[in-house]
């Protein structure tokens, strides 16, 4: 039998056996992501859709200086509360969310066709308050335009006047391209898995065995280090290919648990779109399988791998981290570097774009050529004689 087969499903079989290492590399990493991205989601959607539907409870301080306005607010939606003494101090120690403060002048200016003015006070690092000061503060305008054009009329005015220019909104978006804001992790959560996939079995088929004293029998077979490493490869491989299409799979099901309708979004994870994203991952799985095995060649004990390599799990959330903080617009050079040309090919998936076969050819051609050279130097490391020799 080929001695890269034999080593391969010696180092399946013993992976196998790993309760520890297959719980973490097939189904924590796979599924607890995908399961918690779609409970979390979908707790916020239904959060958010229920602030913006139930009344808003706001105190007024001054309300009887502003009745007709209170009255409007009461027929919108707004559950007027009593007033409260100090309402800065009790909005600070989230007492409040926010309050509405009329001042004794704004009666005399209302009736002498000035400028009113009123206080939304509210705490902007407080995201409960979002919404509903959003809402209130649209009502609140909506009344002010609303007696702004009975003025103009009482004076025989068309209310066009004071509208020279309106802004005519054109949204071109459709409900698949705005699941691509909902969905901007999902590179992230599928890299992830990858990663985690292969790295114990890289650990394991190197500095486990290092630590064990078992490298050392085995490079005495009369095998090339070049096979052996192949079988090991092979296998890292097909355990980090194996947690990426389970993670994959289970995002098509909990995809399904997000109630993207009520938001006007649509999610399209079927088997086309994990079919391409499988293969436009394939040459990062294999690069990561390389980089695992490199540095876990390093390390003299199964710990020290693993502490190696739970720092290179920070490098998946670059791409993500870099696209949050400056948001850029895909250039061509940007899908021959591996990682980011993942993150922007599985994003466009997400929105439904194109993905145009030079795209897809540098993200396949640049990835595999810099896995190739990793793989060669992991090969030389290979050949190393203190490589089998632990302590």
């Amino acid at each position: 039998m080929n001695a890269v087969l034999v080593v391969f499903l010696k180092e399946v079989v013993e992976n196998l056996r790993d309760r520890r290492s297959i719980i973490n590399a097939l189904v924590l990493g796979p599924l607890l992501g995908p399961l918690l991205f779609a409970a979390l989601t979908s707790l916020m959607i239904t959060r958010e859709l229920d602030r913006s539907e139930k009344p808003i409870e706001v105190s007024i301080v001054g309300a009887e200086h502003a009745p007709n306005l209170v009255a409007f607010l009461r027929q919108n939606g707004v559950r007027p509360k009593p007033a409260v003494a100090d309402p800065e101090t009790r909005i600070r120690l989230q007492e409040e969310d926010m309050v509405l403060r009329i001042p004794d002048t704004y009666a005399q200016a209302w009736s002498a066709g000035k400028t009113a003015q009123i206080e939304l006070l509210y705490d902007s690092s407080q995201r409960d308050s979002a919404t509903p000061v959003e809402r209130l503060r649209g009502l609140v305008q909506a009344y002010s335009s609303q007696n702004g054009a009975m003025r103009l009329m009482a004076r025989g005015l068309s209310p066009a006047v004071a509208s020279p220019l309106i802004v005519a909104t054109r949204d071109q978006s459709t409900p698949q391209s705005r699941s691509g804001l909902l969905f901007a992790m999902l590179p992230y959560f599928l890299i992830l898995s990858a990663f985690m996939g292969g790295m114990y079995l890289a650990i394991d088929t190197t500095a486990g065995e290092r630590e064990r004293q078992s490298l050392e029998p085995l490079f005495v077979n009369p095998v090339a280090r070049s096979r052996i490493l192949a079988g090991k490869l092979g296998a890292t491989f097909a355990f980090a290919m194996a947690s990426l299409a389970l993670s994959l799979i289970a995002f098509g099901y909990t995809g399904r648990l997000i109630p993207t309708d009520r938001i006007g979004m649509v999610l399209d994870f079927g088997p086309r779109f994990a079919a391409t994203a499988l293969l436009v991952m394939l040459p990062l799985v294999l690069l990561a399988s390389c980089l695992q095995t490199l540095i876990a060649a390093f390390a003299k004990s199964y710990r020290e791998a693993q502490t190696y390599l739970s720092l290179l799990m920070l490098i998946p959330m670059l791409p993500s981290a870099m696209l949050a903080v400056v948001p850029l617009k895909a250039q061509a050079w940007m899908f021959s570097v591996p990682l980011l040309s993942q993150h922007l090919i599985v994003t466009r998936l997400v929105r439904a774009e194109t993905v145009t076969a030079q795209q897809l050819l540098l993200c396949l051609t640049c990835g595999t050529a810099i896995a190739a050279v990793l793989a060669w130097v992991t090969a030389r490391v290979y050949r190393s004689e203190r490589l089998a020799i632990s302590g």
